[in-house]
């Protein structure tokens, strides 16, 4: 990320502190989430595993200049998990999906009248599983930066971003042929995007790549001011 686009989110972040909200949810425990900004055009962020809400802080401050309003959750599996409790839903894309279907519902009480997801690895999953069982024209588009794997992806047809660094890897080797066989077997408008490098999901915000791939999702999530 370039110095210029660093100075622009640390001073976007000095003027838009986010607002802390409690999701009820019907099958549990209330989540805790962060909102940004104001409006019906909504973004919902989800974080990957080792990961929180607060992670997404300088990608939201910048989505809400945009004009949109952005949630962004932690999932209550891995506030469980954090407090040595296990759930049994920690990398269930089915079970967390459940914590972004009550992050829609909230947003639509609450005036959205479009909802847009972005996931990073775990959240990703939960963002692709979730758009998978939202009912038609709920979820507008989907953001997945090498989301863990889903077991229906050919059941995806909401427009969908995939973006994942070459040389991402686990113990099970590399991320990429996986993630471009989910892209593959997609059904909406999709698009690849493949980095140089080896950072996973949102740790590309701190390589050189970290602008880019910002500005991608912001065109992609069709902000009037991406060209900024």
């Amino acid at each position: 990320m370039t110095a210029a686009a660093l100075l622009l989110i640390a001073a976007l972040a000095a003027q838009a502190a986010p607002r802390s909200v409690v999701i009820p949810a019907p099958d549990g425990p209330a989540i805790q989430a962060d909102v940004y900004g104001t409006g019906p055009r909504a973004v919902v962020l989800l974080h990957g595993g080792r990961l929180d809400r607060r992670s997404w802080q300088p990608q939201a401050t910048v989505l809400a200049a945009d004009g949109f309003r952005v949630v962004a959750i932690d999932f209550r599996a891995s506030v469980e998990a954090r407090a040595g409790r296990d759930t049994g839903c920690g990398y269930d894309a089915v079970c967390l999906a459940k914590d972004v279907a009550a992050a829609l519902a909230y947003l639509r009480r609450t005036g959205a009248t479009s909802i847009s997801l972005v996931g990073g690895s775990l959240g990703g999953g939960a963002a692709a599983q979730a758009a998978i069982e939202a009912a038609p024209g709920e979820i507008d588009r989907v953001v997945l930066l090498a989301h863990m794997t889903i077991d229906h992806p050919e059941r995806l047809r909401v427009p969908a971003l995939f973006i994942v660094a070459r040389d991402d890897a686990n113990a099970s080797g590399p991320r990429l042929p996986g993630i471009r066989e989910q892209y593959e077997k997609a059904q909406g408008p999709k698009e690849l995007v493949v980095l140089d490098g080896a950072a996973h999901a949102q740790f590309l915000f701190e390589t050189p790549h970290g602008g880019e791939v910002l500005q991608r999702i912001r065109r992609f999530l069709g902000t009037a001011t991406a060209g900024r």
